[in-house]
């Protein structure tokens, strides 16, 4: 990225936020501190939806005291679904379908969040071979000999949830890396549990298609996986991970990584999209 072309612009990575995980905000806090330090924008600012600093708050405070600059909304997000897309671009005044809001000299722009972005690939295989390798027993398994599985949340409210997730299930299945790969939910069918049906292989590998490590992956996916609700709440109690990488559940052996969210190639992902952005705007 050309540091001039962004040197008077402001970066806003927006999280959804809870007050119920603590571990919620810092993917946000992680991808900032890093775009700091490369310093292409003028300032990088964090924002949440559901805790502080809140979004509405912060962009008030910039465009009280960044006057004419251009900020970017980067939404730190899986999919354009019901928050991403609908509800948090209409609280924030963008209009259906205009990502691009001008208000006196100041220019908002609400860029398309990382989750559905091609490049995510890289991120999913990254955290994939990575617990594989990590966690060889007694080696690492054969990807020709592995079934990858993309855990995504999926959600009735919304039919874009679940596009990101099938998307990539698309383009690594077309990479012909694994044995086979698979989108599975927590809301949609086909269902978490269903992947030991869906595997024709030993080995599987699960790669939560989420942005943070919080209740969905420390908690839900683990145990729909099969693990005892008491050894998730020891684990989680001692500070230990959730999952014994592998651990053998009805004749396979599974695998189960961090979520894509803290994946250093993210931030990588979040300068596309201001690229993007800002190439629809000429």
């Amino acid at each position: 990225m050309d540091n001039e072309d962004f040197s008077s612009a402001v970066l806003v990575v927006l999280g959804h936020g809870t007050a119920l995980n603590e571990n919620s905000a810092a993917p946000v806090l992680q991808h900032v501190a890093e775009l700091r330090r490369r310093g292409p924008f003028r300032e990088v600012r964090e924002a949440f939806w559901k805790q502080e600093p809140q979004i509405k708050n912060v962009l008030a405070e910039l465009s009280a005291q960044a006057r004419g600059a251009r900020i970017f909304i980067a939404p730190l997000f899986i999919s354009d679904g019901y928050f991403a897309g609908q509800v948090i671009p209409r609280e924030l005044g963008f209009d259906r379908g205009n990502r691009r809001l001008k208000k006196g000299d100041t220019e908002t722009i609400y860029c398309a969040p990382v989750g559905t972005h091609d490049t995510m690939t890289n991120v999913i295989l990254s955290r994939a071979t990575e617990v594989m390798n990590r966690f060889p027993f007694p080696r690492a398994p054969k990807n020709s000999e592995t079934t990858l599985f993309i855990a995504g949340h999926g959600t009735e409210k919304n039919d874009n949830s679940r596009k990101p997730v099938e998307r990539q299930m698309e383009l690594i299945r077309a990479r012909k890396i694994f044995a086979d790969v698979h989108a599975i939910f927590l809301e949609e069918t086909p269902r978490i549990p269903e992947c030991y049906s869906l595997a024709l292989t030993k080995n599987m590998v699960v790669v939560p298609f989420f942005i943070s490590d919080g209740l969905h992956t420390q908690e839900d996916i683990p145990a729909l996986l099969g693990e005892p609700k008491k050894n998730i709440a020891q684990r989680l109690a001692s500070g230990q991970p959730v999952w014994r990488n592998p651990t053998e559940r009805n004749g396979k052996l599974v695998w189960y990584s961090a979520a894509v969210g803290t994946e250093p190639g993210i931030a990588d992902v979040i300068l596309e999209r201001v690229r993007e952005a800002l190439k629809n705007l000429r």
